[in-house]
């Protein structure tokens, strides 16, 4: 370790690929409001109410149908009638109840102008990304914006990831996952790529560190940092 920056010495060949894939959700936007109150908009369907929404941080990041299954015990069908419940409220509300990071627009710039490819690789359907990114003014800083699909395709994190690499030609070894949560960490090593773990997100150093990141950041300055030095 050296200062915010923790790398797995086995895997210091594979840093500081070309091409960077970026999580949305908890790596370039605090998502929590617009995630947690189109969840709960969605509970109150099948007569659940949920008053503390810290209660459902936890639906950030992991595909939502897969955490109303396990975190509710919903039956398949329910859990896609939940979602688009979700997405009932996400889509008119939950897409603007974001906010950037601090500091992400300086280090999507400072990336860019050394030389770096900027990708979006996210769990959240492409369109709201898409509608996200554009939101904030971000979508000229990335190569290309890649996302799951509103019929269930790109479901896991590594399909969006490998649709991402393959859409636009990347090689493995070239590549590298920025994420906040062992979805994005797991995807990676199932995809054949490198990984950062940052702590500033959603997730945590024991959760990064059991799925074997490659490298873990504390703050969005170390990410640029680790890419473009002091």
């Amino acid at each position: 370790m050296y200062g915010n920056i923790e790398i797995d010495a086995e895997k210091r060949s594979n840093i500081r690929p070309q091409h960077i894939l970026f999580d949305l959700d908890g790596t370039l936007i605090d998502s929590r409001e617009g995630i947690t109150k189109s969840v709960a908009y969605a509970l109150t369907h099948f007569g659940i109410n949920v008053e503390d929404l810290s209660q459902l941080y936890a639906f950030i990041g992991p595909p939502l149908s897969d955490s109303f299954r396990f975190f509710y015990h919903f039956t398949e069908n329910q859990a896609q009638l939940a979602v688009q419940k979700y997405r009932e409220r996400y889509a008119v509300k939950g897409v603007k109840e974001n906010k950037l990071y601090k500091g992400i627009e300086n280090l999507l710039q400072n990336l860019k102008s050394n030389g770096y490819q900027l990708y979006l690789a996210t769990s959240k359907p492409e369109n709201f990304a898409k509608e996200i990114i554009d939101y904030f003014s971000l979508t000229s800083y990335f190569t290309f914006i890649g996302g799951s699909r509103l019929d269930n395709t790109f479901h896991d994190k590594v399909d969006v990831i490998n649709y991402v690499l393959q859409t636009n030609h990347i090689s493995c070894k070239n590549a590298i996952m920025i994420g906040d949560r062992k979805y994005d960490i797991e995807g990676a090593n199932l995809a054949g790529i490198a990984s950062i773990g940052v702590l500033y997100g959603f997730g945590n150093k024991q959760e990064l560190q059991e799925c074997h990141c490659t490298t873990i950041l504390h703050t969005v300055d170390d990410i640029r940092q680790y890419f473009c030095g002091k």
